[in-house]
This record gives structure tokens, C-alpha cells and sequence, in this order.
């Protein structure tokens, strides 16, 4: 398969410390939006397309690991050393909800519902928040084998997959029952583990090896040798391409049924810790040690090349980032009245 010649990503700055998790809305009628979790504990919005930044939540004392949006992109969660997890209006940037934990959170998931929330980190204790209800106990299942990296949501919020940073493998807990009910057997632990858009997938990365798993089986369909270990892999939304990124500071695109590699991209000047197709995926980000996100274009076989800018990309009307951002009141010294901070 014939490479492509490298491309130039969109470069986002902003954030002062490595950047350690990525994550997309769904496509809104305000188009869609990126959030990232920083060791600097300025987590950040973003245009999801073009990487304009919106707003800094502002409030958390520590790294922030983990970073998520709803499925109507009107809140964001947030998972930091500071032992809490934190609720925020993506509107306005103003904290909503504070929820204590003994040790460091490292995840954090909005149910497909978006009335729950999960968390978990070095307490090695999955808890389930009720949204609707933040004064109540949460929902705790215990029995990881160490301190939580990943966890998501599956199944319609029937079942979570986590994984451990201590060991490897993936486990599948059923949420009535708090109990796991099955394994997914990896050599080394998994540092990401994603359900794909269509729910039919689950994509994780361990070691050097990129895997595919049937989401509703659990059985194993791909498996992949990297060139060097990787961090982070995701998915294409129709499934053609996945990609990958790691330790060499590149970016790499892969084609889904061989496994050949497609393009390599290099910009980034420290490990790639975080990758992430945009729900249309007609691009990725890409978070690194360098504190920086890129944003590139995707090229794959069959598909047409499209410049960044260019008539092709999907587009979000000024009109419809106007009411995303509404109510915010930016003075001249770049704070705001909301929270969120340039």
C-alpha cells in the first residue's frame, strides 16, 4: 500500500504539561467538541474540528488524568490527583458537582443515559455516582487488581470494562450484580481501552499490541504488532483504519484488516500518550508529553485527500459556536464570569 506524504496537523497550545487524555462528543447541533486532561490541572474545551480553544474549568489542585463529555456535549467530568472528581457545565465552565475520593482518580466515564457517572483510580474501587441524586452514596465494586487506568461504560451501562495498571487484561463487571463476568487476557497492561461508536468494537492497546475484541462476544478478531510499544489506539467510526501512538512520538494510521501501516505522522517532541478519532472521523488528535493536541486529517485508501480549511471538511456555522460559547464574558485581562479562563 502506496504512503502518503506527510501532512501538517493543526497544533494546539494552551496547556503547560504533558496532556494525558482525549476525548470527543458525539456530533451535536452545535457541531462537536474535544476535551483534554493535562498534568498542568487545566483541563480544556475545544472546537472539535478546527481546535479553537472555548474554555479552561478551573478549580482542581492536582494533575488531571481524565477527561469526558456527554452525549449532548452540556457537561464535561473531570478525574485529578487532587482525590475528586469533578462535574462541569460546558456552557458556562461553572463546577457543578465535587465528588470526594481517599486517592487519585484516573478515569472517568458519563453513562450512555448521562445520569451516572464513573469513576476509578488508585483506590482500585469502581464507584457510580447518581447525577440526578449527588448527595446519595455511590455504587461501589471492588475486586480490581490494582490501581484502575481505564473504565467505560458498555452494553447500554449494563456492563463496565476496566483495566489495571498493575496487570494485564481487561475486565468485564456486570453492574447488578457488581461481579466480573468475564476476562480478556493481555500480556502487559492496558493503557486504553475504547467501545466503538457503532458498539461493536473494543479497541485496546498493551505492550507493543493494538487488539480488536467483539464487543458483544468478547472474542478476539485482530491483533497487531506495533513497531514500538504503544499508549494509546482508536478506531475509525466505519472501521477501515485505526491509530496508534506511543513512546517514538509519532502518530501512526493503519489499515484495519492488514494491519499495514498507512501514514506516520511526526510533529509531536515527547511521547504520544493519547489518540482519539472525531466521531465523524474525518480526523484524529493526538495528545503528547509536549503538552501539546495536534489535530490531523484523515487519509486512507479510497477516500478523497482534503486540506485542512478546505471545502470539504465538515462544517460548524459561526452561529452554532456562537450559542456553544453564549454567556461567556471574556474581559480585557482574558478572565471571565464564568470560570472558564483564557
Amino acid at each position: 500500500m502506496e504512503k502518503r506524504k506527510a501532512q501538517v496537523p493543526l497544533v494546539c497550545h494552551g496547556h503547560s504539561r504533558p496532556i494525558v487524555d482525549l476525548s470527543y462528543s458525539p456530533i451535536t447541533q452545535d457541531g462537536f467538541f474535544l476535551v483534554s486532561a493535562s498534568k498542568d490541572g487545566k483541563p480544556m474545551l475545544r472546537n472539535g474540528e478546527t481546535g479553537d480553544w472555548i474554555g479552561t474549568f478551573d478549580g482542581h489542585k492536582g494533575a488531571v488524568w481524565g477527561a469526558c463529555l456527554d452525549t449532548p456535549a452540556l457537561h464535561a467530568a473531570t478525574a485529578s490527583a487532587d482525590f475528586s472528581a469533578r462535574v462541569w457545565d460546558a456552557l458556562t465552565g461553572d463546577e457543578l458537582q465535587s465528588f470526594e475520593h481517599k486517592h487519585i482518580v484516573r478515569t472517568c466515564a458519563f453513562s450512555e443515559s448521562t445520569t451516572y457517572l464513573l469513576t476509578g483510580g488508585a483506590e482500585k474501587i469502581l464507584r457510580i455516582f447518581d447525577l440526578n441524586r449527588p448527595d446519595a452514596p455511590p455504587t461501589e465494586i471492588d475486586g480490581s487488581p490494582g490501581t484502575i487506568r481505564a473504565a467505560v461504560w458498555h452494553h447500554s451501562d449494563q456492563t463496565i470494562l476496566s483495566s489495571s495498571n498493575d496487570t494485564g487484561g481487561i475486565k468485564v463487571w456486570d453492574v447488578r450484580t457488581k461481579t466480573v463476568v468475564r476476562n480478556l487476557e493481555t500480556k502487559s497492561p492496558c493503557t486504553s481501552v475504547e467501545v466503538s461508536r457503532d458498539g461493536c468494537y473494543i479497541t485496546t492497546a498493551d505492550g507493543n499490541t493494538v487488539k480488536f475484541w467483539d464487543a458483544n462476544h468478547f472474542g478476539l478478531v485482530k491483533s497487531y504488532t506495533m513497531p514500538r510499544p504503544v499508549e494509546s489506539a482508536s478506531l475509525y467510526p466505519t472501521r477501515g483504519k485505526f491509530i496508534a501512538g506511543g513512546d517514538d512520538m509519532w502518530v501512526r494510521l493503519f489499515d484495519f484488516d492488514t494491519g499495514e501501516e498507512i501514514e506516520c505522522n511526526k510533529g509531536h517532541h515527547g511521547p504520544v500518550h493519547c489518540v482519539r478519532f472525531s466521531p465523524g472521523g474525518e480526523s484524529y488528535a493526538s495528545g503528547s508529553e509536549d503538552g501539546t493536541i495536534r489535530i490531523w486529517r484523515t487519509i486512507g485508501p479510497g477516500s478523497e485527500d482534503f486540506e485542512v480549511g478546505g471545502e470539504n471538511r465538515i462544517r460548524v456555522g459561526v452561529e452554532e459556536v456562537t450559542r456553544k460559547v453564549e454567556g461567556f464574558h471574556i474581559h480585557a485581562d482574558g478572565s471571565t464570569d464564568n470560570g472558564f479562563k483564557q
